[in-house]
C-alpha cells in the first residue's frame, strides 16, 4: 500500500512562480514592439533612397537613436523568450535542452549588443 501523495512526485522539480514572469515579459515586449515596429517601418519608408550620410544624420537625432535602441532591446528579448518556450516545449533530452537554452541566451545577447553598438557608432559619428 502506498501512502505517498501527488505532492511527493513533484517536490524538487522547481517553483511554478517563474512562468508567470516569463509570460508577462513576453506580453510586455510584444506590446512595446507594436509602436516601435510601426515607427521603424514608417521611418525607414520615409528615408527612401537616402545615402549613408543622410541616414547617419537621421539616426544621430536623439529620439531616433533612443527609439532604435529600445527596438533592439525589445526585439531581442522578445525573440529570446519566444525561442526559449519552443526549446522548453519540444526538446526533451535535458542536456540538449540546457545547452540550447544557454546558447540561445548568449547568441541573443551578443547579437543585441552588436546591434546596439552599430546604432551607437553610426549615431555618434553622424
Amino acid at each position: 500500500m502506498k501512502y505517498r501523495t501527488a505532492l511527493y512526485g513533484v517536490r524538487g522539480l522547481g517553483s511554478a512562480k517563474d512562468g508567470t514572469h516569463h509570460w508577462w515579459m513576453q506580453r510586455l515586449t510584444a506590446v512595446a514592439l507594436v509602436p516601435l515596429m510601426l515607427w521603424l517601418a514608417f521611418a525607414l519608408a520615409s528615408l527612401g533612397s537616402m545615402d549613408y550620410a543622410s541616414a547617419a544624420t537621421w539616426l544621430a537625432a536623439p529620439l531616433n537613436t533612443v527609439l532604435m535602441l529600445a527596438s533592439i532591446v525589445a526585439l531581442f528579448h522578445h525573440a529570446q523568450l519566444g525561442v526559449q518556450v519552443v526549446v522548453e516545449d519540444y526538446v526533451h533530452r535535458e542536456a540538449v535542452k540546457i545547452t540550447a537554452l544557454v546558447l540561445l541566451k548568449f547568441i541573443t545577447l551578443l547579437l543585441g549588443l552588436a546591434s546596439a553598438l552599430a546604432v551607437l557608432r553610426v549615431s555618434l559619428s553622424g
